[in-house]
């Protein structure tokens, strides 16, 4: 029932900024967890940054202070704001709703920093 499209992925120089948007479609979007996770090529899947149905919020360490996650729950959005990208921030980013037994993911979208 849950489908998660992202959208705002891009290539952008080191330094610049992008805004990842992630649409929820299903029901009962304000009791999901929903996060942001990447994967690089040949690298496993990690968790960017969480905003739990509570309305708090967690970074990976890699990320603190340069990434910051939103929600919106009348409009069903949830975001992420990237600043000072690096090269190492290069990858697909997913977007993730998780509620209960519930787990449910997005197509990705594709992050390249790079002069």
């Amino acid at each position: 029932q849950v489908q998660l499209v992202e959208s705002g992925g891009g290539l952008v120089q080191p330094g610049g900024s992008l805004r990842l948007s992630c649409a929820f479609s299903g029901s009962i979007f304000s009791l999901y967890d929903m996060g942001w996770y990447r994967q690089a090529p040949g690298k496993q899947r990690e968790l960017v940054s969480a905003t739990p149905s509570g309305g708090s919020t967690n970074y990976a360490d890699s990320v603190k202070g340069r990434f910051t996650i939103s929600r919106d729950n009348d409009k069903k959005m949830v975001y992420l704001q990237m600043n000072s990208l690096r090269p190492e921030d290069t990858a697909v980013y997913y977007c993730n709703a998780r509620w209960l037994a519930g787990d449910h993911w997005g197509r990705g979208t594709q992050v390249t920093v790079s002069l």
